[in-house]
C-alpha cells in the first residue's frame, strides 16, 4: 500500500536551490534511511513530507487516513509543562484526549472542583473506549528506557539532551502509519541506541529517518535514499547493500563516460579530417558528434579531502594524577591516574548523565579539577572539536572564520595550502565560502568548525560528540584522516561505528566517578563487558552535563508530604497483577519454543514476542520498585 507520493517537488531558499524535480513514493512497512552531504536538503525534504514546509513546485498525494508523526531536529517545547504533559502534546485525537486528561487531573490535584471532576469522568470514559490506558503506560515505559524517570519534572528544568529524548518518546508512542525522525540517535547513549533499534524494528508502520549512525542504518532500514546534487537515488536494502549498489552505479557511470569520451575522440578525428555533410549518412554522423559533444550526464562525486599536518609531539604528552571532579554533590571523576601515550586513540563511553564530557573539558582547561593534577608537555598543541557553536559569529563569512585561525596550513608532506583551498577541500566552493555563517545548514557549520580545528595543526585532538550533525561522507573522511593522524586522540561519542573505526582504548564511565580502561575498540569492550557481565550504575541525569553549575544557596524548604498521583495509585493497585500476567505469557512462549523448534518462521515470531514482553517486564519491575518505595515513604510519613 502506498502511503504518500511526491511528484516533481522543488524547493529553493533565496538563490540556493535545494530540491529540483524530486519524485518519491513511500509504501507501507518500509523503513527508509535518507542520507547525503550536509546542506543538500535532507531535512527540508523531511519537512515537506511531514507537512511542515510547502514546496515551491510539485504535488504531494497522501493516502486516506494516513497519519504522519514527525520529530524535527529542534522540536518545540512548552517550558512550563511537565515531562508527561509534553509527551502528550501531539496533534492526533488520542494524544489530545490523554493531554486533556492529564491537564484536568493536575488541576483537580491542586484544587478539587465538581465541574472538573465531571470533565475528568468523561475523559476517563473516552480513555476506556479507545483503550488509551495502554498508551499512557507505553509513554512511561519509553520515557524510562530513554533515561527519563521523573514524569512530573518541568521541561524547563531539563538539559538539552533530556528535552530531545522527551520529544523522541512523544514521537515513538504517537499512533501513526508513517514515522519521520530527523537524527533520532543524537543525545542517546550507546545502550539506549541499542534499545531504540529493537523498538523501531518492531514498529508496525513505515519509517523515514535521517541519521549518520551507520550501524543503526544497517540494522533498522530496508531501503536507502541518497540525496546527491538535487537528485534522489533509491536503493533497496540496508546500508551495507547500499554501499555495494552505489559502488556498482558509480562504476557503471564511469564506464559509460569512458565509452562516450572514446567515441567522441573517434568522431572528432573524423570531423578534423574535413568530413562534409554531403550524404544522409554523413549528416547523421555529424549530428551524432554534436549530440556526443553536448551530452554529459556524468558528474564525478565531490569528495571531501582531509590531509593536513600536525605539530611535532615530544616525549611527554599529558600526565593525569589523582584527578577528581564533582558537581552538586555528584562525583564524575574519582581519583583518575593515567599517562597518555603517543599511540593512544581513546574513546569515552557511558550512560547519559555520568559526565562523559568532563574529562575533555578538564584537559581543555574549561574546568578546574577539585583535586589532583593535569601536567601537559611543552610540545602539546590541543585542538578541541565540541558541540558549542556560540563562538561562530552569525554575520561572519565562512572564509573569514577560517582565516581568523590561520591563512594557510602545512600538509604532512610540507606543502602550504591556503585557507580558501582548504575550504574547497571541505566542500565549501567559492560561493559558499563567502556565505554568512547564519545562512549555513547545521551540518555545514559543523564541517566549518572541524576545518578550523584542523587548521591549528594540533597534535592532541579532543572530540566531544564529533559525529553529531556531520554527514556520513564527512565522517568517513574524518576517520581516514585520523588513521594517518600523528598524534593523540580522545573522543566522546555515541557512534559505535566511529568508535570501532578509530579507537584502540576505551574509557568506560561505570558510575560514581569510576572510570575503567579497556584495550581495544568499542566492539572489543562490549565483548569483554558481556563476558564479565558488567552493569552500569543507573543515574537520573538531572544535572546538565553540558554546563554544570555550582549549587545555589537556598533557604531550607519544608519537605512536602509524599503522595500518589491518581495515575500512580491506579498503577500501584494493578502492578502485581500486570507482572504476573507478563510472567505467565513469557513462560507460555518458552514452552512454545520447544513445540515449534523446527518451524523457523514461527520460532522467530515467538522469540520476537518473547523479547518484547521481557522488555515490558523489566520496565514493570522498575516501576514496581519505584511505587513500593513511594508507598513506604507515605506510610512512614503517616506514622510520624
Amino acid at each position: 500500500m502506498n502511503l504518500i507520493t511526491l511528484e516533481n517537488i522543488s524547493k529553493s531558499y533565496s538563490e540556493k536551490k535545494l530540491l529540483e524535480d524530486i519524485s518519491l513514493g513511500i509504501n507501507d512497512k518500509e523503513k527508509i534511511g535518507l542520507i547525503g552531504v550536509n546542506g543538500t536538503g535532507k531535512s527540508t525534504l523531511l519537512k515537506i513530507i511531514a507537512g511542515a514546509e510547502i514546496p515551491d513546485d510539485g504535488t504531494i498525494t497522501k493516502a486516506n487516513k494516513v497519519r504522519i508523526e514527525y520529530l524535527p531536529q529542534n522540536p518545540y517545547y512548552d517550558e512550563n509543562a511537565t515531562v508527561l504533559e509534553q509527551v502528550f502534546k501531539g496533534t492526533c485525537e488520542e494524544m489530545k484526549i490523554i493531554g486533556d486528561y492529564q491537564d484536568v487531573l493536575d488541576k483537580i490535584n491542586k484544587s478539587y472542583d465538581e465541574k472538573l471532576n465531571d470533565r475528568l469522568l468523561k475523559l476517563q470514559e473516552k480513555m476506556d473506549a479507545l483503550n488509551l490506558w495502554d498508551l499512557e503506560s507505553s509513554a512511561k515505559t519509553v520515557l524510562t528506557k530513554l533515561g527519563i524517570k521523573d514524569f512530573n519534572q518541568k521541561v524547563k528544568e531539563l538539559s538539552g539532551g533530556q528535552r530531545k529524548r522527551v520529544s523522541l518518546a512523544s514521537a515513538l508512542i504517537t499512533p501513526c502509519e508513517l514515522l519521520i525522525l530527523d537524527e533520532p540517535t543524537n543525545h542517546l547513549d550507546n545502550d539506549t541506541i541499542d534499545w531504540l533499534e529493537t523498538y523501531l524494528n518492531s514498529f508496525k508502520g513505515s519509517i523515514l529517518m535521517i541519521t549518520h549512525d551507520r550501524y543503526f542504518l544497517d540494522r533498522v532500514t530496508n531501503r536507502i535514499l541518497e540525496l546527491d546534487k538535487g537528485i534522489l537515488y533509491s536503493y533497496e536494502g540496508n546500508y551495507s547493500v547500499f554501499l555495494e549498489k552505489k559502488m556498482n552505479r558509480l562504476q557503471l557511470a564511469e564506464s559509460m563516460e569512458a565509452k562516450r569520451q572514446n567515441l567522441l575522440r573517434k568522431e572528432l578525428a573524423w570531423v578534423r579530417r574535413g568530413a562534409k555533410a554531403r550524404t544522409t549518412k554523413q549528416k547523421a554522423r555529424l549530428q551524432r558528434f554534436d549530440e556526443l559533444s553536448n551530452k554529459n550526464d556524468y558528474t564525478p562525486e565531490d569528495k571531501l579531502e582531509i590531509s593536513v599536518g600536525s605539530s611535532r609531539l615530544g616525549k611527554k604528552i599529558i600526565e593525569i594524577e589523582n584527578l577528581s571532579k564533582s558537581f552538586d554533590g555528584r562525583t564524575f571523576i574519582d581519583n583518575l591516574d593515567y599517562t597518555l601515550a603517543r599511540t593512544d586513540r581513546i574513546g569515552i563511553v557511558g550512560r547519559n548523565g555520568l559526565g562523559k564530557s568532563t574529562l575533555i573539558r578538564l584537559l581543555n582547561g574549561e574546568l578546574k579539577p577539585d583535586s589532583g593534577t593535569i601536567s601537559i608537555g611543552e610540545t602539546v598543541k590541543i585542538g578541541c572539536f565540541n558541540q558549542d557553536t556560540s563562538k561562530m559569529h552569525p554575520e561572519m563569512r565562512a572564509i573569514d572564520y577560517i582565516k581568523e585561525e590561520s591563512d594557510y596550513i602545512t600538509t604532512a608532506d610540507g606543502h602550504k595550502i591556503t585557507a580558501s583551498q582548504m575550504c574547497e577541500k571541505f566542500l565549501f566552493n567559492g560561493t559558499l565560502q563567502y556565505t554568512h555563517i547564519k545562512n549555513l545548514s547545521g551540518g555545514e557549520k559543523r564541517r566549518l568548525q572541524l576545518l578550523r580545528v584542523l587548521m591549528m595543526a594540533p597534535n592532541v585532538l579532543l572530540l566531544d560528540e564529533p559525529t553529531n550533525d556531520l554527514d556520513i561522507d564527512t565522517l568517513s573522511r574524518l576517520e581516514d584522516y585520523l588513521d594517518d593522524f600523528n598524534g593523540v586522540l580522545i573522543c566522546v561519542s555515541h557512534d559505535r561505528y566511529f568508535l570501532d573505526r578509530v579507537c584502540n582504548k576505551i574509557f568506560a564511565y561505570e558510575g560514581r566517578g569510576k572510570i575503567n580502561i579497556y584495550t581495544g575498540n568499542y566492539s572489543d569492550y562490549l565483548d569483554y563487558r558481556e563476558q564479565e557481565n558488567i552493569e552500569f550504575e543507573e543515574f537520573e541525569d538531572k544535572v546538565k552535563e553540558e554546563k554544570p553549575k555550582a549549587p545555589k544557596k537556598e533557604k531550607p524548604k519544608a519537605k512536602n508530604k509524599p503522595k500518589f498521583s491518581y495515575n500512580e495509585q491506579r498503577e500501584f493497585d494493578t502492578i502485581d497483577e500486570d507482572i504476573e500476567k507478563l510472567e505467565d505469557k513469557i513462560a507460555s512462549l518458552e514452552e512454545d519454543t520447544s513445540k515449534y523448534a523446527t518451524d523457523f518462521t514461527k520460532l522467530q515470531e515467538i522469540m520476537d514476542e518473547k523479547t518484547k514482553l521481557e522488555n515490558e517486564l523489566q520496565v514493570k519491575y522498575e516501576r514496581w520498585e519505584y511505587l513500593n518505595n513511594l508507598a513506604e515513604e507515605i506510610a512512614n510519613w503517616s506514622n510520624n
